[in-house]
């Protein structure tokens, strides 16, 4: 009897345990947890990896690698109001089932970026792009474009920006509707940056080195006249020290500002590697330094940290903290 009973109590304590886990998944979030598990509003972890945010009509939207253990999967892309809650809309731009087109299976998908062209009325996705069963030699940078922010994307070609490799990559849109893509070059020793065509679909010839030390992952954003970049250093998947650099023009020149984190392991990025900087809508001057803190023996589990962006006698630094809210 009493071995029932025991037996008995500790099946309810179990599922009091699961009930809880499930209801601290699906429960509304108010703050950030940077380098913890987030989920989205259906309790699914997050797979948005190396990604960037566009934020239209009143939403966000978060572009992002769909990882696998290893493989690349596509580009999925989230939702949010808030930008701690996020809603799953599913696949982007998906792999192709055609084992001859450029992204079918075998193929790696980097760094999502997506912009809207308010003269074509498109949304325009730039990723990096190795083709299948090539391993990292391509470097080539692809393009995609949609009706629909949300998608589904049509794959439309991929390239080398006036001959150059182009690997970690992001997108900037600028005050005047200009487009830009910045991108590592050359195995990765070059940083360098091209104008877009007036539709985003292509590379100008305007394409300039800003400088050569083996930099990757940049982020870019603008304050008061101002551009700032934060990039890594290449070290594979393993974390590094960031660098700042300030210019008054995206084409340089940049001037080095040294490293803008700080805190417990700033010298390694808190464990992370730089992605993408969101302007936050409705707050004058706040933006979010956005990081993956990548684990290559299960890339899906990979986190996301998220941390506010400070200023010092208008100098931009990024300070740990376990918990913060907009």
């Amino acid at each position: 009897m009493i071995t029932h009973f025991k037996i008995y109590a500790l099946l309810l304590l179990c599922g009091l345990f699961s009930i809880t886990g499930v209801n601290a998944q699906n429960a509304r979030l108010a703050n950030f947890k940077p380098g913890q598990l987030w989920y989205d509003d259906k309790g699914e972890l997050i797979n948005a990896h190396g990604g960037g945010i566009l934020y239209d009509k009143g939403t966000y939207y978060w572009f992002g690698e769909k990882r696998g253990q290893h493989a690349s999967q596509g580009v999925t892309v989230y939702t949010s109001k808030d930008l701690y809650n996020w809603t799953n809309k599913g696949l982007a731009l998906a792999k192709s089932s055609d084992p001859e087109s450029e992204i079918a299976a075998g193929g790696i998908m980097e760094r999502p970026k997506v912009i809207y062209n308010a003269k074509t009325k498109k949304y325009v996705m730039w990723f990096h792009l190795e083709l299948p069963g090539k391993g990292y030699s391509a470097a080539r940078a692809g393009v995609a474009i949609s009706d629909k922010v949300t998608g589904p994307y049509k794959y439309l070609k991929s390239f080398r920006p006036n001959g150059h490799m182009s690997r970690d990559m992001t997108l900037f849109v600028d005050e005047d509707g200009s487009a830009y893509h910045i991108y590592s070059a050359r195995e990765n020793y070059d940083l360098r940056i091209t104008k877009l065509k007036d539709d985003y679909l292509s590379a100008t010839t305007a394409d300039t080195l800003l400088f050569s030390n083996h930099r990757e992952a940049p982020a870019v954003f603008k304050k008061d006249g101002k551009y700032f970049m934060i990039t890594s250093g290449c070290t594979g998947w393993d974390p590094n020290a960031a660098t700042l650099h300030v210019a008054e023009s995206l084409f340089g020149p940049w001037k080095p500002s040294g490293d803008p984190l700080r805190g417990p392991l700033a010298e390694k990025t808190f464990g992370g590697q730089s992605t993408y900087i969101q302007p936050v809508q409705g707050k004058k001057d706040t933006f979010i330094f956005m990081a993956d803190k990548w684990n290559p023996k299960d890339l899906m589990d990979s986190r996301y940290i998220w941390l506010p962006i400070s200023f010092e006698n208008g100098k931009p630094f990024v300070e740990w903290t376990d918990e913060w809210k907009l």
